[in-house]
């Protein structure tokens, strides 16, 4: 059984591991890359919902994890597969949500939940199998309601990585500097895509402090994606205001955006039902350009999206340099005065698009002339 905190239940089978769980419902319209939706960081907390309604055909495999385990809350299917077929396939999905715990339901009308969804906004919600099936609808219910809502939460803590790793540039890319990376819940394609761009990748813990990241002396700053309520986040967000003031190059997605904003001094807002899925339009304003980019968030930062502003915390001139073209919503930050700009998509999305995979060859210019002119600067002062 899957029940909303609005009451709304439906009835459904077993799928993956039996129990209970509770979390967010939320919709995912991806038509493919479940796995790398299920290993992605960013939906800690969160039951996962597939619009698609065929999950599982090509099984699951180690390549394309993105973490290193399933990170959902729960799943959500219509029609599971009911064998695999794939030559890439290492074993079927289910058994990878059986091995890890997650509870699932299959078999209901995802298209109708959805629906639910988009017109009264991504709440909390149960699975219930197994034993906990029998429990009553009330017990049910109660469970639903008595659990946390998103609003508030810090889970960056839960994902990121325990201790530091290093991963070197790429052999055969001439090599840019070294980059601390926050991880408050990163992807592995994005650690890959970074050492392919040059960079010396220092994967750091979220609790990472601002001495720590000044001894590594790094030349460029990332913070990743991750899962939960930017405004729960202040430490990243003071440890990036201090960065920034150092004049350290910054790029940020998803996660990375929303503290952006807040370390600029702008707000962050819940959405009603979030950006996910793989087909999520957004236009690039200096170009002109729509991509169609891989999403996966459920709050936004509250900026205009025309024109340029101060920015509250001292930080010179900024602009919106991205927008969804479903809702306006800000898609990306560019600062005018300091090296730093931010998206709140995926530029790494391995499941696809690629629309977007320009902008780690952006930061790779960004960091290159500024090292260039500091070293100008200091061979003249020489």
């Amino acid at each position: 059984m899957l029940v909303l905190e609005d009451g709304t239940r439906y009835s459904g089978r077993a799928y993956g591991a039996t129990g209970r769980t509770l979390g967010e419902v939320v919709f995912s319209t991806g038509m493919t890359g479940y796995q790398e939706t299920l290993t992605d960081p960013s939906y800690a907390g969160q039951i996962v919902l597939m619009t698609a309604p065929h999950i599982g055909n090509t099984g699951a495999n180690d390549t394309d994890m993105e973490s290193r385990r399933i990170w959902v809350s729960g799943f959500v299917v219509r029609d599971p597969a009911r064998r695999v077929s794939n030559f890439r396939a290492e074993r079927s999905l289910d058994e990878d949500l059986v091995n890890d715990g997650v509870v699932g339901i299959s078999g209901i009308d995802t298209r109708a939940v959805t629906r639910h969804i988009r017109s009264a906004g991504a709440m909390r919600a149960g699975i219930f199998s197994g034993g906990d099936a029998e429990l009553s609808e009330a017990e049910q219910l109660e469970l639903v309601r008595g659990q946390a809502g998103m609003a508030g939460k810090n889970l960056s803590a839960q994902v990121t990585t325990p201790e530091r790793y290093d991963v070197p540039a790429a052999e055969g890319v001439e090599r840019v500097g070294s980059i601390a990376v926050l991880d408050l819940g990163i992807k592995r394609a994005t650690v890959q895509y970074l050492s392919e761009h040059g960079f010396d990748v220092i994967v750091l813990p979220a609790a990472t402090t601002l001495e720590q990241v000044r001894e590594i002396a790094p030349d460029a700053l990332f913070y990743s994606n991750g899962p939960g309520d930017p405004a729960a986040s202040e430490d990243a967000v003071a440890l990036l205001r201090e960065l920034l003031r150092d004049g350290l190059p910054y790029f940020g997605i998803c996660f990375g955006n929303q503290l952006l904003g807040r370390a600029l001094g702008l707000g962050t807002y819940k959405l009603p039902f979030g950006h996910r899925g793989i087909n999520q339009p957004v236009l690039d304003k200096r170009t002109g350009r729509v991509e169609i980019t891989a999403q996966n968030h459920g709050f936004a930062v509250d900026a205009p999206i025309e024109g340029e502003f101060e920015a509250p915390e001292g930080f010179g001139r900024v602009r919106v340099s991205h927008y969804s073209l479903n809702d306006q919503v800000v898609e990306g930050l560019e600062c005018l005065d300091i090296p730093a700009f931010s998206v709140q998509y995926h530029p790494e999305a391995a499941a696809g698009p690629h629309d977007a995979f320009y902008l780690f060859h952006r930061f790779r210019e960004l960091v290159s002339t500024r090292s260039a002119r500091s070293t100008s600067g200091k061979t003249q002062e020489a």
